[in-house]
C-alpha cells in the first residue's frame, strides 16, 4: 500500500492534460475517494500502474516530474513533522529511513557510499521493494524528484548536489531532467540516488526542536508497527517466492521460519490475518500484475499464481475485482 497523499495534485494535473481522472482511478480499481482523501489507503502497484498509463494515454512522459512539482514535504503525513524538527540532515534522513514504511512499507530511503567511489560524497537513495510490487519509471520519477523538492527546502538550495541516478533510461528529453534537477543525470544506473557532498549531511536546520521531534517519533512509534517485525510480512516473502512452484502450505512456510504451524498460526491471528489470507493476497498481486503489465497466456499466470487450473484464476479474479481476466486485461490498458 502507498498513503493516498502521494496522489496529491493528481487529479487537477490530470485535468489540466484533457483527461479524467476519476476514470483512471476506475480503471485501475483505485476509490475515487484517493484523490481527496490523503489518509487513505492505496495498493502500490496499482497506483504506479495508474501513474504509467496517465503519462502514456495523455502523451506526458515526464508526468512523474510535473505530479512532484504539486508536491511537498507534508505529503508524508506525520513523518514530515519528525523530519522538519531534526536537527541536521543526517537526522532527518535517519527518521525518514525508519519511518518511511508508515508512508509505503515498499519504499525506502537511506545513505549510500558514492556509487562512483568517491570518498567526499554519499548517495541519497530512493528505492522500491521489488518483492512488494514491480518497478515503475514514472512512480520512481515522482518518488526521488519529491525527494530533491523536500532536500531543496530543507537545506535552502541543495548546494552540495553533484548529479541525479535514475535505474531507467530517459522517459523525456535529458534537458527535462536537467532543468528539473539543475545538475548532470545518468540513467540506467543501479539505484535512483541524489550524489551529495558529504559534509551536507552535517548541515544544521533552523527549524530544529527537539522536544516536537520527541513527540512525532514517540507518536510513529506508538502507532505503527515496522512491517520487518511482523510474522506477516516474512510469511507473505516465502509465499510469494514459492507460490507456483511449490504448493502453498501452512506447514512448509512454517518450516522454513523455523515455527511450529500452530505457533505461525497464532502469530498470524495475533496479528488480525490467516496463512489463507495472505496466500490469497499473494496470489492477488501475481496473478493481477502479469495480467494488467505482460501478455502471458491466462493459463501460464494461472500456473505461476499457484492455481491448478485457469478457471481456478477466472473465479478468483471475478471476485477481487468483478470481472473477467481477459475484461481486466483490456480495461488497464485502456481498449474495450
Amino acid at each position: 500500500m502507498i498513503r493516498g497523499a502521494s496522489l496529491r495534485g493528481f487529479a487537477r494535473l490530470v485535468e489540466e492534460l484533457g483527461g479524467d481522472p476519476v476514470a483512471f482511478t476506475e480503471r485501475f480499481a483505485i476509490s475515487p475517494d484517493a484523490l481527496t482523501s490523503e489518509e487513505g489507503l492505496v495498493p502500490i502497484t496499482a497506483h504506479d500502474l495508474m501513474l504509467d498509463a496517465v503519462a502514456v494515454d495523455l502523451r506526458c512522459a515526464d508526468f512523474g516530474l510535473r505530479l512532484a512539482c504539486g508536491q511537498d514535504l507534508s505529503v508524508l503525513g506525520r513523518l514530515a513533522l519528525a523530519i522538519q524538527a531534526s536537527s541536521t540532515v543526517a537526522e532527518a534522513l535517519e527518521c525518514a529511513s525508519r519511518f518511511m514504511f508508515v508512508h509505503s512499507p515498499a519504499l525506502s530511503v537511506g545513505v549510500e557510499p558514492d556509487p562512483r567511489g568517491r570518498r567526499e560524497v554519499v548517495a541519497l537513495t530512493y528505492r522500491k521493494d521489488l518483492r512488494e510490487s514491480p518497478y515503475s519509471p514514472q512512480a520512481m520519477e515522482l518518488g526521488l524528484a519529491l525527494f530533491h523538492r523536500v532536500a531543496v527546502a530543507l537545506t535552502g538550495g541543495l548546494a552540495g548536489l553533484r548529479s541525479v541516478e535514475l535505474p531507467h533510461q530517459p522517459l523525456s528529453p535529458v534537458s527535462r531532467y536537467t532543468e528539473y534537477f539543475g545538475v548532470g543525470v545518468s540513467f540506467g544506473r543501479p539505484a535512483a540516488a541524489l550524489r551529495v557532498e558529504r559534509r551536507l549531511l552535517d548541515q544544521e536546520f533552523r527549524c530544529a526542536d527537539a522536544a516536537i521531534r520527541r513527540l512525532a517519533v514517540d507518536y510513529l512509534t506508538g502507532h505503527h508497527t515496522d512491517p520487518e517485525r511482523l510474522v506477516s510480512t516474512h510469511v507473505r516473502r516465502a509465499l510469494a517466492a514459492s507460490i507456483g512452484a511449490t504448493p502453498a502450505v501452512l506447514g512448509q512456510i512454517a518450516r522454513l521460519l523455523s515455527m511450529h504451524p500452530r505457533t505461525l498460526q497464532r502469530r498470524l491471528a495475533a496479528e488480525s490475518t490467516s496463512f489463507e489470507a495472505i496466500v490469497d493476497d499473494v496470489r492477488r498481486d501475481i496473478a493481477l500484475r502479469h495480467i494488467t503489465t505482460t501478455d502471458l497466456p491466462l493459463g501460464q499466470i494461472a500456473a505461476m499464481a499457484g492455481f491448478a487450473e485457469q478457471s481456478g484464476l477466472s473465479h478468483a479474479v471475478r471476485r477481487w475485482e468483478g470481472t473477467s481476466p481477459s475484461r481486466l486485461r483490456r480495461r488497464t490498458r485502456g481498449t474495450f
